[in-house]
């Protein structure tokens, strides 16, 4: 079932249960999701990889917002930015943990021949590529400098 019927489906269950916080985030995937569809050069239906990639973006939207919210002392938009992002991030696939990240990046290091932080863009280009959506390329980047400097 593409995501869209999904989203569409939880949106009237949603309805139906006055969740609020929830029926946000649902929408905001809707929205995203059509904007995504109407882009220039978009199929109808969106492939499983683009959906992730609309889905990452929402939710590295809403975890810039917590931060600013909590440094200008918001609690009231943190907690709805933390429901959304909640929604979000449960049609997301599982996120890697660091220790994972770090034991998938080393044989990518040496497949590439990467030996100093120089050689970072050799590694990340290989690495995001098979990475997306399954870790946060902050710490995807964090790692690999991590692993080029030792």
């Amino acid at each position: 079932m593409p995501l869209v019927d999904t989203i569409n489906a939880d949106i009237k269950h949603a309805m139906l249960a006055k969740q609020e916080g929830r029926l946000r985030g649902l929408r905001a995937i809707k929205s995203a999701i059509l904007l995504a569809q109407t882009e220039k050069g978009a199929a109808e239906n969106l492939t499983a990889e683009k959906e992730i990639q609309v889905l990452t973006k929402l939710a590295k939207q809403r975890k810039e917002s917590i931060e600013v919210f909590e440094k200008g002392n918001r609690n009231d938009l943190v907690a709805k930015e933390k429901e959304e992002l909640e929604v979000i991030e449960s049609f997301l696939p599982k996120q890697m943990t660091a220790d994972e990240v770090k034991e998938f990046l080393k044989p990518v290091i040496e497949q590439v021949g990467a030996k100093t932080a120089a050689d970072m863009g050799k590694v990340m280009g290989v690495a995001s590529k098979q990475l997306a959506g399954k870790a946060d390329g902050k710490m995807v980047s964090e790692m690999v400098k991590q692993l080029l400097t030792n």
